[in-house]
């Protein structure tokens, strides 16, 4: 029977599960209900073996095919945890957990899995053995690095590893790769730029950092329009400014966070390089540190 008729019978339950994963939304290494649940499935299926708290949270789950000649034991991946954001859409299986939810589709990615291990447990028409691995943390923590110093490869012998995002851009029903990278590193940056506090009135006995910071953030954005090869990629993203608690006061620091976003180790490490060069060049121009 072709695989996509068999598995399109047991849809409503993949859908069921994604549902239930979405209503119960858990964030980085905490995602002991979701790997309970996964666990739970993986073991209903029959697989050969199902071991839980690899990388903490982590869950592996063995299947092995009908013939083994080849040896080759293959790993598909999907991540589990959620991202700290209130979900406002009034639908029946929205989170139940306050200020957290399935924003970027773990909770589809980790139903799907689940129904690809039912039905390789299901059917076991292949060589060798799969390994179906659900990583937590993906959002922030390095969950999948966490779970490969702890010996998950060797523990089970895994050769290669594959994984996929949805994309909800994508017309349904489309798969789309590329040679190379294809899904950017993402990493994070914090900045706390510390001036010296003054009254609103007389700026002039004080050093302010929100000016020190703003022009921060928009130094920021030239990283890739004049730091960068303009066939190559970065994403400079500055999602998080705060200073000051009061509004006659110019305060005595002022904190910066976001992202940046690579497909190559030179761009990623120009891009720390010049961070920091910015952050330190532009605060000591206005009499701050960083």
């Amino acid at each position: 029977m072709p695989v996509i008729n068999r598995i399109a019978e047991f849809h409503p339950e993949i859908t069921e599960w994604r549902r239930h994963i979405h209503a119960n939304p858990e964030l980085l290494f905490d995602t002991h209900k979701t790997a309970a649940f996964v666990a739970a499935k993986l073991r209903e299926f029959g697989c050969d073996e199902v071991v839980e708290g690899i990388g903490r949270t982590g869950v592996v789950g063995l299947i092995r095919g009908r013939a083994n000649g080849s040896g080759k034991v293959v790993g598909l991946r999907a991540d589990m945890d959620a991202l700290p954001i209130q979900e406002r859409r009034d639908l029946p299986y929205k989170s139940q957990n306050p200020g957290v939810m399935h924003a970027c589709g773990h909770d589809g990615h980790t139903a799907m899995l689940l129904g690809a291990a039912r039905y390789l447990a299901e059917t076991r028409n292949f060589d060798g053995a799969v390994a179906v691995i659900f990583q937590p943390a993906e959002e922030g923590g390095g969950g999948g690095k966490v779970m490969v110093d702890e010996g998950m490869m060797e523990r089970f012998g895994i050769q290669e590893v594959y994984g996929m995002h949805n994309w909800p851009g994508a017309p349904e029903g489309m798969v789309m790769m590329r040679e190379g990278p294809l899904m950017a590193a993402a990493d994070t940056f914090d900045i706390t730029v510390t001036g010296h506090g003054a009254h609103a009135a007389k700026p002039h006995d004080g050093f302010d950092p929100i000016l020190a910071g703003s022009l921060m953030v928009a130094s920021l954005q030239q990283l890739s329009s004049r730091n960068t090869d303009p066939l190559d990629s970065l994403v400079v993203s500055v999602t998080k400014f705060h200073a000051g608690t009061a509004h006659n006061i110019i305060p005595e620091q002022a904190e910066l966070s976001g992202t940046v976003r690579t497909l190559k180790d030179e761009t990623r490490a120009m891009a720390e390089a010049r961070i920091r060069a910015v952050a330190e060049g532009v605060a000591a121009a206005h009499g701050c540190t960083v």
